[in-house]
């Protein structure tokens, strides 16, 4: 065990003798990090339920969720839901598009 030990503490990292530069990798990442900045308090449309932030989508898509059950127990009783070839397609469509239409309306330009 102590051979082992040691040797992980006396590991100095990578070997720098094949491969890019320090500068090279960093400046590769750069561009990668950059991208990452997207998504602070201020910009992300979240509201505050007992003090915790929930983001926006996850109200629209539960919005969603619920038009499409809606959807669903009402075309079972006008008796539509028999003629429907593709129902799991069609429910998730009109609460994909129920979801969208909350989104484009509360939190839109």
């Amino acid at each position: 065990m102590k051979p082992v030990l040691s040797r992980l503490l006396a590991w100095k990292g990578p070997s720098r003798r094949h491969g890019a530069s320090r500068g090279c990798r960093l400046g590769g990442m750069l561009p990668v990090l950059c991208l990452l900045n997207g998504c602070s308090l201020n910009v992300a449309p979240s509201f505050p339920i007992v003090g915790a932030y929930f983001p926006a989508w996850m109200f629209c898509s539960l919005v969603g969720i619920a038009v499409a059950i809606g959807l669903r127990v009402v075309c079972v009783y006008n008796g539509i839901d028999s003629f429907l070839s593709f129902r799991l397609f069609t429910y998730v469509s009109l609460g994909v598009l129920a979801a969208l239409a909350v989104w484009l309306v509360v939190f839109g330009p």
